[in-house]
């Protein structure tokens, strides 16, 4: 049958009107070039499913949980001290360690490259430096398409699974990946801090060492054994010195009020007195000696003689002047130092002995609190950078004792964790598996249907781009007019 053209006109652009009874007869004028589209893509997706491995997949699982290593401990001060980061935290933490890039690096130099991709390994043995390289991250890219590891909200398991042709490299593979995986989680998150802390550890050190000698130093051109004792020393000695002061003022002043009422007493009190005076008793003696010649007399002569009459007469005259004090005279006499004045000279002397003592002790006393007031007022001016000295020392020892304390708990935390991993725990090792999976059967279906799909288009697009009407039915409608014939294309 031909198909109708009724306008073989250039300018002609009706289009075609389609009823679903057309495709089936289109699509089977269509259907050898739908036939070859489909046969050739089916062949490829065949020769692409058969060539595809069997894969085996090796399963383990990991317990995780809040460890010694997630506590927070500032590496200076105390602040946030003891904070913990929820399960989830952790949980992903440890996911992004099971799937770092160098853990399988560590993985693939412990079993051998040839022993987990031979091919590679063939490839690697005669290649470059710059080639190997390229080589390893393909065997790690390799790794990590295997690899899967999957988590679940609230659960703290991880599970993995690595796939490979071989099911005994399969569970080696992922069993040393764990193995190397509780070494490296260590160095991650307990060793990472170890070399940070040493390095400023000794930087502070030097700095206390520095630090020490500007101090040491300081003391040294100071002349000063001790600042803060010292200091204190002057600030007591200085108490002490002045209330010597105040006392010897006062003994000073008491002193000198004696010594010039001892000086107003002497001017009052004679130097000298009279010891004894010896009185004249020659007229009683001559009287008692006439008297003793008269009896002397008597003895010899009568009363009325003229010797005793003289005599008597003598002792009236003697006795008359003895009565009248004419026979009376000062005898001798003796003067000698007056021992009130000789008391009074002895404490004066002393008083200004004393008085001279208090005046020099004054003197002393008032130099001692010049000289001490001098070096207070020293150790004033000096006092300022002591303090800065002080202040950055101390806290450079309290910085060197907190980082050699955090030093040692690191390296018993270190110990620790090199010794045990309690908060990991491998719940199921890797065993060889029995079965393995192939895409073999759904890369063959894809293929059939992409193969079908692709032969339908192409069908689809050979008929819509053939020129005219293609059959009566769509010229009637596309033309809105009946066909009263149609005539078979003659070759």
């Amino acid at each position: 049958m031909r198909a109708y053209d009724p306008a073989p006109r250039s300018d002609w652009a009706a289009r075609p009107r389609y009823a679903p009874s057309d495709f089936v007869v289109l699509l089977w004028r269509e259907r050898f070039l739908m036939l070859a589209v489909f046969a050739v893509l089916m062949i490829l997706g065949t020769l692409a499913a058969f060539s595809l491995k069997t894969t085996y997949a090796a399963n383990s699982s990991v317990l995780v949980r809040l460890g010694q290593e997630y506590v927070y401990e500032p590496r200076a001060g105390d602040a946030g001290r003891g904070a913990v980061p929820d399960s989830d935290q952790v949980l992903q933490s440890e996911v992004e360690i099971l799937g770092s890039a160098e853990l399988k690096q560590k993985v693939i130099d412990r079993l051998g490259l040839a022993r987990i991709y031979p091919e590679l390994a063939k490839t690697y043995a005669g290649a470059g430096p710059e080639e190997k390289q390229v080589i390893t991250a393909k065997a790690i890219r390799a790794m990590e398409t295997s690899l899967k590891i999957g988590t679940a909200p609230d659960t703290p398991i991880v599970r993995l699974s690595f796939e490979h042709e071989d099911p005994k490299v399969a569970a080696l593979v992922l069993n040393t990946l764990l193995e190397e995986y509780l070494v490296h989680r260590r160095r991650v998150l307990v060793e990472v801090d170890a070399p940070a802390l040493l390095t400023q550890k000794r930087a502070f050190e030097t700095r206390l060492a520095e630090a020490d000698a500007a101090y040491e130093a300081f003391l040294t051109s100071n002349r000063i054994a001790d600042f803060v004792a010292e200091k204190a020393a002057l600030s007591q000695l200085q108490a002490q010195v002045e209330q010597q002061k105040y006392q010897t003022e006062a003994q000073l002043q008491d002193r000198s009020g004696r010594l010039a009422g001892l000086r107003a007493q002497m001017g009052q009190v004679s130097p000298e007195i009279g010891l004894f005076r010896d009185e004249n008793n020659t007229a009683a003696q001559k009287l008692v000696e006439l008297k003793l010649q008269r009896e002397d007399l008597l003895g010899r002569y009568r009363a009325d003689a003229q010797p005793v009459r003289d005599l008597d007469a003598q002792i009236a005259r003697l006795e008359a002047g003895i009565a009248a004090g004419r026979t009376t005279g000062e005898g001798a006499r003796r003067v000698g130092v007056n021992p009130v004045w000789q008391t009074l000279q002895t404490e004066k002397f002393q008083m200004e002995a004393e008085v001279a003592a208090l005046r020099q002790s004054l003197t002393a006393l008032n130099e001692q609190l010049r000289q001490l007031t001098d070096r207070r007022l020293k150790l004033a001016e000096l006092e300022p950078r002591f303090l800065a000295l002080s202040l950055d020392r101390d806290v450079l020892q309290a910085n060197v004792r907190d980082f050699a304390v955090k030093e040692e708990q690191n390296r018993a935390a270190r110990e620790i964790a090199a010794a045990t991993n309690d908060n990991i725990r491998i719940v199921q090792r890797a065993t060889p598996p029995a079965r393995g999976k192939s895409l073999r059967k759904p890369v063959f279906v894809l293929a059939f249907l992409f193969a079908g799909f692709t032969a339908l288009c192409a069908g689809l697009l050979r008929m819509f781009l053939r020129p005219g009407l293609p059959t009566p039915q769509s010229a009637a409608r596309t033309l809105d007019l009946p066909v009263l014939g149609a005539a078979p294309m003659k070759g």
